[in-house]
């Protein structure tokens, strides 16, 4: 029978000398080269703080979050989840750990147009039972999106299918979830509310938040340290 070897938390991620292979040559060094978290030596993310990955386009914060997730391998230097070096993870290693650690919105979304926007919940949210569905209505409403709870996805404008994937991404256990630029569609008012619901989930499981920006940061309303890429 599988075990679980994170179990019951992850406490910490540990980042050492990380960078993207399309940047070992000079030039992409050099774009790195006032980075806080590439190439910056040992950079340690705890369990219950709260980190902006601060960015501009084009420096590495989306493959980041991928190196992370374990979604690609193409960089140099470690990434450890507390003593377990992500490289000698196995495949049910990483399954286990996407379904009960770490959760992630990907700036790309990945809504399926064919679903319903609850059904597009409820995919992943069969993976553990985290939600009932009375929950995710409950949340579709904190976001204001409870009027597109049954409607096709494809038929939601993109500042709404934000909404909806960063509810997906709630509806799981997580130690720290990973949020890549998850406002980037959205005006304060949604904002707000998005970064309201995010607090009171990472709150209820002692977790880390970790969010990208290149200048539309999530209005959160607890401390977060700032980490320049």
């Amino acid at each position: 029978m599988y075990t679980d070897p994170f179990s019951p938390h992850i406490q910490a991620i540990t980042l050492t000398d990380v960078l993207p292979e399309p940047f070992d040559n000079d030039e992409g060094r050099a774009a790195v080269a006032a980075s806080e978290v590439m190439l910056a030596g040992r950079v340690t993310l705890e369990r219950g703080a709260h980190y902006c990955l601060e960015a501009s386009s084009g420096t590495g914060k989306t493959s980041l979050c991928s190196f992370i997730y374990g979604q690609r391998r193409d960089y140099l230097g470690t990434i450890d989840f507390d003593s377990r070096a992500a490289r000698s993870l196995s495949v049910a290693d990483w399954c286990e750990l996407r379904r009960r650690h770490i959760a992630y919105l990907p700036q790309e979304l990945d809504i399926f147009g064919e679903l319903t926007a609850a059904d597009n919940v409820r995919l992943k949210n069969r993976l553990t039972d985290c939600k009932t569905d009375t929950e995710i209505r409950r949340m579709f409403e904190a976001l204001e999106i409870d009027n597109l709870f049954d409607r096709s996805a494809a038929r939601v404008s993109v500042g709404q299918r934000q909404r909806v994937a960063l509810v997906r991404a709630l509806c799981q256990p997580f130690d720290f979830i990973i949020l890549d630029e998850p406002v980037s569609h959205l005006d304060e008012h949604n904002n707000d509310l998005c970064s309201r619901l995010i607090e009171t989930e990472a709150a209820a499981q002692g977790a880390s938040v970790i969010f990208t920006s290149v200048g539309n940061p999530l209005a959160l309303g607890f401390n977060y340290k700032t980490l320049r890429l």
